[in-house]
């Protein structure tokens, strides 16, 4: 069995996604409301520990992981960071974590695969700064490297591109068909390409463009993740969803009148944003979207970061919160998940986590194969026995 460190391990969506296969040996989170949710999902074996990354020690740390996630705060790296990138007191905890890795590589238990996972505002904050010292800081450990740029609307029904660098020591053999000799994947974005162009000339020197193969279409679209009788929320009152429609433009109102049209149930996103009208004022609007996705779900840190779905019968037009099942849904987490029973807590540990079917997918189509060629031919001396017999 592989086994594997979770750094911010949040609900644990990490775990989730990698499956059965994988066996966490140690996870860690600062935030006990996320642990609480991790050892209801995951058991109390004593895996977890709560405590700012700061605190940690590799005794911590048992046995030779196959493979490091650390999915570090992105608050500092976002729009809403002031520019802070990985100098801020969040995101920076991105260098407590190689630090650690670090250590890990004094004490010849250096994982052969570490993957890091942020917002793609990693790739130009700073100037492309913060990217650099991310690629910089796989480079200086001895790890090849290389980065995707995976939007979970090709595994579920929500838009959440996110950035994802893997690396993989450097006396880790490689099979040739996971590499491309230049960027020519649909995960190797036009950002991407463009911040990998901005890095230096010695960081280059360990990068690699991962060749995976193009997943299949999702199976589900936003209306089938929908709750006719959900538990956490309400449905709107007829009042509150007549003031959601009279702040809608001709142009959003046009779409709801299509959606009644359709002859099927429609279901749509509603946000909420701040406009200019015809004389230049500020006004707030609702804005609507029936294209099968939900938008990127994001922590509660106010009322308009919740999503409002418009459910779309015919005549009928009802209107409420997005509830906790549905943002996990669209987490890709199953129904057997469960919840913290406060709405934000719940709320919150969904914004804040990794879509289990882009894990999935990445260690089916990278992380296995890697693994299974190092144990085939023993390098750096730690073959896998599980993954050797296998073969």
């Amino acid at each position: 069995m592989l086994t594997f460190y979770e750094f911010f391990a949040g609900g644990g969506m990490v775990r989730q996604g990698l499956g059965p296969e994988w066996r966490c040996t140690f996870a860690n989170d600062f935030d006990g409301k996320k642990g609480l949710a991790y050892q209801a999902n995951w058991g109390t074996s004593g895996e977890l520990l709560i405590d700012d990354i700061r605190n940690l020690d590799t005794a911590h740390m048992p046995g030779d992981p196959d493979m490091a996630w650390a999915s570090f705060p992105c608050q500092d790296l976002s729009l809403a960071g002031m520019g802070r990138g990985l100098n801020g007191e969040r995101s920076g905890t991105f260098h407590v974590f190689w630090s650690i890795m670090g250590r890990l590589r004094e004490e010849g238990r250096a994982p052969p695969i570490v993957a890091v996972e942020n917002v793609c505002g990693a790739l130009t904050s700073r100037a492309g700064a913060d990217f650099e010292t991310i690629c910089s800081a796989f480079a200086r450990n001895g790890y090849r490297h290389g980065a995707l740029v995976i939007n979970a609307d090709r595994f579920v029904p929500q838009s959440r591109p996110r950035l994802f660098v893997i690396g993989v020591l450097d006396d880790v053999a490689i099979d040739d068909s996971l590499i491309a000799p230049d960027a020519a994947h649909v995960f190797h974005t036009p950002a991407l390409r463009r911040a990998v162009n901005r890095l230096s000339e010695q960081t280059r020197q360990s990068w690699l463009w991962w060749n995976l193969p193009v997943p299949a279409r999702r199976a589900l679209d936003f209306v089938d993740v929908v709750e006719d009788r959900p538990k956490s929320v309400d449905w709107h009152s007829t009042e509150e969803t007549r003031a959601l429609l009279a702040m809608m433009s001709d142009v959003n109102k046009a779409k709801v009148v299509a959606a009644k049209r359709a002859g099927r149930r429609m279901v749509g996103g509603i946000y909420r944003r701040t406009r200019r009208d015809a004389d230049g004022n500020k006004v707030q609007r609702a804005e609507v979207r029936f294209d099968n996705v939900a938008g990127c779900l994001r922590t509660p840190s106010g009322g308009s970061s919740r999503q409002i779905i418009m459910v779309v019968d015919g005549r009928r037009v009802r209107t409420r919160l997005l509830s906790t099942r549905e943002a996990a849904r669209l987490m890709g987490l199953p129904d057997s998940y469960r919840l913290p029973a406060n709405y934000n807590d719940a709320y919150h540990l969904m914004g804040d986590g990794v879509v289990a079917p882009a894990v999935r997918y990445l260690a089916q189509q990278l992380f296995e194969p890697l693994l299974s060629t190092e144990a085939a031919i023993g390098t750096g001396g730690r073959k896998n026995p599980a993954l050797e017999s296998a073969g």
